[in-house]
């Protein structure tokens, strides 16, 4: 039987090269995202893929759409807890509460949300038990300047992996979370420009495919469920995330 993943956040970026890389390995894979457009391009007609827009703050929605991937494929074994965004750097004064509140809002609640509809439909599907892969950031370890929101959201996202992982061990639900640090995406596109550092300059970071990142996740989800990557971190080798600061 074929394996079956949801990716949140499948319009761009991580998700969107993710779920190439699952398909191109004979995955059914579910697309999550606010716009129908994006997921069909990221979809490219494949046969194997589900288009299941939604915003994953809307809870109703997310449960609707897991319920609609459940029905098609009777099971799910993975999910890619992806989505997220970030805003304009800036001390922490500068920074608006409603910006504040949108990053949680999806980045950390979303996570929650569609960690709880993947965890629901894992506990009691025959086989029992599942997969799921949260999206952390080397911001979950270390901040960069002026993140504050961002920052918290991955932080958060930590224990979020780690409480998942303690809850579903009586179900063969197994927790991981990856780490990434300078993928080449939309996000991360101004690093080749400049970017503020810790000492006040700007400087041009170094980047790495998103492809690499998108193997991982394919690595982490291959595994039988007895086994478990619990934080993996994918980062460009160069890159100031060791000694930061």
């Amino acid at each position: 039987m074929r394996r079956s993943i949801i990716i949140t956040g499948a319009g761009s970026g991580v998700g969107r090269a993710t779920a190439g890389a699952f398909l191109r390995a004979g995955w059914r894979v579910g697309l999550v995202g606010r716009r129908a457009g994006p997921l069909a391009e990221t979809a490219q007609g494949a046969t194997e893929a589900l288009i299941l827009p939604c915003d994953v703050r809307d809870e109703a929605a997310v449960e609707a759409a897991f319920r609609k991937a459940q029905g098609e494929w009777g099971h799910l074994d993975v999910l890619f807890n992806n989505a997220g965004i970030n805003v304009k750097s800036g001390p922490i004064d500068e920074i608006a509460v409603q910006d504040w509140r949108q990053v949680i809002d999806i980045n950390l609640t979303g996570a929650f949300i569609a960690a709880r509809a993947a965890f629901g439909l894992m506990r009691r599907q025959d086989p029992q038990g599942g997969r799921i892969i949260n999206n952390g950031s080397i911001s979950a370890h270390v901040p960069r300047w002026g993140s504050a929101p961002y920052t918290a959201s991955k932080h958060a996202i930590t224990g979020l992996t780690r409480s998942i992982s303690l809850d579903g061990r009586p179900y063969d639900i197994a927790c991981g979370q990856i780490d990434i640090g300078n993928a080449l995406t939309e996000m991360a596109a101004k690093m080749t420009r400049g970017v503020p550092q810790a000492d006040g300059s700007i400087a041009v970071e170094p980047v790495i495919d998103v492809a690499h990142v998108a193997r991982a996740v394919l690595h982490m989800a291959d595994l039988p469920l007895e086994a478990n990557i619990q934080f993996m971190t994918v980062m460009a080798t160069k890159m100031p995330f060791i000694g930061r600061g």
